[in-house]
């Protein structure tokens, strides 16, 4: 007996894990994802006018909830710098919304693409459809930008998306749920929450596309969920992003600037610089750089609100430990707490903390920091430090300072890492023409911009055919006509 696509697709659904059928979120979740499917393939794909209309509400919703954000992720870190999270959570979401309003009626119009003359005067373009059912699975770090961010490359690709935000940031969570609740029908975006036994049955759905940001054991996780589904994936993963200084480099200035990367929301961000390659002898003057730049920017930490806490004991107790195991084999650790503040474990307010003297033994040179960890690790010149980055796994970024263009050149073309600044951190990631994404360890895909139109997108390949055409020369009976059409066509 034959089985309909849509019952053998239910029934792939329902099989997901018998285990967790008691659980109402559960079924709720694979309820709404189903519905979320059958539409997909039973209503016409949204127009541009239609989802022009869906990123102008997500932007009006996401600017009347900025305080209501800036409040919640403030209250689930236990201290987060309201400026850090209009900086780094909101103001990245209006550019893309700009952006991709912009530029959506381009990106989603057909693409002419050249035709071989032997096939000449038929026609081909590339025709980009929605996918379809779009799974977001979010982290904490930031909670909402790296929600909401790729909902707005799904939905000017014509997608339904549903999100799975952290439960590690649960006001924020429920705040994003909220609002997707009053900006979308949830047959068109929806929400879902919960802990590890929802985040397990979310990866395992059929999804036409899946994303996730996370750490990269996490990734693999995700990646084996949804290989039995053969869902397609973007990772957008971390790792151990490097700073080089060129030994000519102004020191002050590219102390500057990674410092700005690394204490961002206290270094919990994946892009932030993990690890800094710098000339012999060159440590000893970027200490002494940092110890001013930090006393600036931050004179006092434990009840300053420009100084984001770490969001969580776990976080904290992590880097804690790390730091000790250092010191014990043989690190120099350099706090750098300008007011000589007491900072108890319970605020979660952890200094910058330079480390000297760090080996490939310790657990800080081998795992990525996510806090406000520095090693400084000297070596004898550019061409050390490229070794010793390649000699790695590659990174999700890789920030390089020289004013010498020749030398930047032969940098990135000896590095492979997802992106770079050059004489600064971080930026790379608001250039909505620049793809965002990691490479091997660091992730798999990338989006931003048209990239992520394009990564949401079905790119259909189309031939249009001509009235008059030459397709009859290639058909039987074979002989020494086509023969010779085939070494003209050939040479």
């Amino acid at each position: 007996m034959s089985v309909s696509p849509l019952a053998s697709f239910s029934a792939n659904v329902s099989s997901l894990d018998s285990r967790r059928e008691e659980s109402p979120s559960v079924v709720s979740m694979r309820t709404s994802f189903q519905r979320m499917h059958n539409l997909s393939r039973s209503e016409a794909p949204p127009t541009v006018a239609q989802r022009r209309a869906h990123l102008d509400a997500l932007e009006a919703a996401i600017r009347r909830y900025q305080p209501a954000i800036i409040e919640a992720i403030d209250q689930d870190f236990g201290g987060r710098s309201r400026y850090e999270t209009v900086i780094a959570d909101i103001f990245p979401l209006i550019l893309s919304l700009q952006h991709t309003r912009k530029h959506l009626a381009r990106w989603a119009k057909p693409r002419s693409v050249p035709v071989h003359w032997a096939f000449q005067p038929g026609a081909a373009e590339v025709v980009p459809q929605p996918l379809g059912v779009v799974g977001i699975i979010a982290p904490w770090n930031y909670p909402v930008q790296l929600a909401l961010s790729p909902l707005i490359s799904a939905l000017a690709a014509g997608n339904r998306a549903m999100i799975k935000p952290s439960e590690l940031t649960p006001r924020a969570s429920a705040l994003i749920a909220q609002l997707i609740a009053e900006t979308f029908s949830p047959d068109t975006v929806t929400v879902v929450q919960g802990g590890v036994h929802i985040a397990e049955g979310f990866g395992k759905l059929p999804w036409d596309h899946l994303i996730f940001t996370g750490s990269t054991r996490l990734g693999a996780i995700v990646m084996r969920a949804a290989a039995e589904n053969l869902t397609p994936v973007t990772l957008e993963l971390g790792g151990k992003s490097p700073a080089i200084i060129h030994p000519e480099h102004p020191m002050e200035h590219a102390v500057d600037r990674i410092l700005a990367g690394k204490m961002l929301n206290a270094g919990q961000t994946c892009i932030a610089p993990d690890y800094v390659l710098l000339g012999r002898g060159q440590a000893k003057e970027f200490v002494a750089c940092a110890k001013d730049i930090v006393a600036k920017r931050y004179p006092t930490l434990l009840n300053n609100a420009d100084y984001t806490a770490l969001a969580n004991d776990g976080q904290y107790a992590r880097l804690h430990g790390w730091l000790t195991e250092a010191e014990a084999k043989g690190a120099t650790l350099l706090p750098i707490n300008p007011a000589n503040e007491d900072l108890p474990a319970a605020r979660r307010k952890m200094p910058l903390t330079l480390v000297l003297n760090a080996t490939d033994d310790m657990t800080i040179l081998q795992e990525e920091l996510f806090g406000p960890v520095l090693p400084l690790i000297e070596v004898d010149n550019v061409d050390a430090a490229i070794r010793y980055v390649n000699e790695r796994a590659r990174p999700l970024a890789l920030y390089y300072f020289d004013r010498n263009k020749e030398r930047v050149r032969h940098m990135l073309a000896r590095t492979v890492s997802g992106d770079v600044t050059v004489n600064d951190t971080m930026l790379h990631i608001v250039q909505e023409e620049l793809p965002f994404g990691g490479v091997g360890p660091a992730g798999m895909g990338a989006y931003h911009g048209k990239r992520g139109f394009d990564t949401f997108s079905h790119l259909k390949g189309v031939f249009w055919q001509s009235r008059l055409n030459a397709a009859g020369l290639m058909s039987p009976p074979y002989g020494k006509r086509l023969d010779q059409l085939l070494g003209i066509l050939m040479r």
